[in-house]
């Protein structure tokens, strides 16, 4: 049960805490350590449970990762087929161009230039 302690080394353990705490002391400690016993145990097995789920958890998304890839159909290497979008000139840009005329934009800081 307590691994090599035998029956008299207990009997002996238990003669000294008696004479130590006293009668009225004694089942005071026994209580307050099975709680803290109890506490550990419950905080040990909260703990286990909350790393196998979180293991359990990992697991299912690695799962799940390589089934989308094969999912997911391959990107085309050319852009899609329609117009594209233009690309409004900005005071930034230097080389901006009026899109409708092809003339340099009037907003443009170097247009004046």
């Amino acid at each position: 049960m307590f691994g090599s302690i035998g029956m008299p080394e207990l009997v002996v353990i238990f003669v000294i805490a008696l004479i130590i705490f006293g009668p009225r002391k004694l089942p005071e400690l026994g209580r307050s350590l099975g709680r803290s016993l109890g506490e550990f145990k419950r905080a040990s097995n909260e703990l286990r449970s909350s790393l196998e789920e979180e293991i359990r958890f990992e697991e299912q998304e690695k799962k799940r990762a390589p089934a989308k890839a094969e999912a997911t159909p391959a990107s085309p290497a050319t852009p899609p087929a329609g117009p594209q979008p233009v690309r409004e000139p900005t005071a930034e840009d230097p080389a901006a161009v009026d899109a409708e005329t092809s003339q340099p934009n009037p907003a443009s800081p170097t247009a004046g230039a």
